[in-house]
């Protein structure tokens, strides 16, 4: 009974780091993405159907969490600290920190539901190569 709560902790934690590494913009339109996974005129336009569901409520969460931010530093930056309301701050921004995460998932999940279970391992595998990329292209830029 122990294991499925962890099992979906796993799970989350996972398909949320999948999230965090999506390739930005609308990455179902490009042209090497599309080749890749192989997708249909009709899943490109059920995938720009979810991103116009979704735009709206990240834009708004995004936007909280950032309020919730400047709040935060312009508490901790008066002379005399209120513990109390530094607490309540902190727990706002979570709490906006988790509506955010919480639609970025479920737009992740409506997406991936578009996607054959094929598609969706060539994504991975894909997202994987640009992550393998990543150090390569950090160091490029620091010399």
């Amino acid at each position: 009974m122990k294991r499925l709560p962890l099992a979906l902790l796993a799970l989350v934690l996972a398909t949320s780091a999948l999230a965090a590494d999506l390739p930005p913009g609308k990455w179902w339109r490009r042209p090497e993405i599309v080749q890749t996974l192989s997708l249909s005129g009709d899943q490109q336009e059920k995938l720009e159907s979810v991103w116009r569901a979704a735009s709206s409520d990240l834009i708004d969460a995004r936007a909280d969490v950032e309020k919730q931010n400047i709040a935060l530093r312009a508490e901790l930056d008066r002379p005399q600290l209120d513990r109390r309301a530094v607490q309540a701050m902190a727990a706002r921004l979570n709490a906006a920190r988790g509506r955010l995460f919480e639609r970025e998932l479920m737009m992740l999940v409506d997406m991936r539901g578009v996607l054959s279970d094929a598609q969706w391992m060539r994504m991975r595998a894909f997202l994987d190569r640009i992550e393998a990329n990543r150090p390569l292209q950090q160091q490029r830029r620091r010399q």
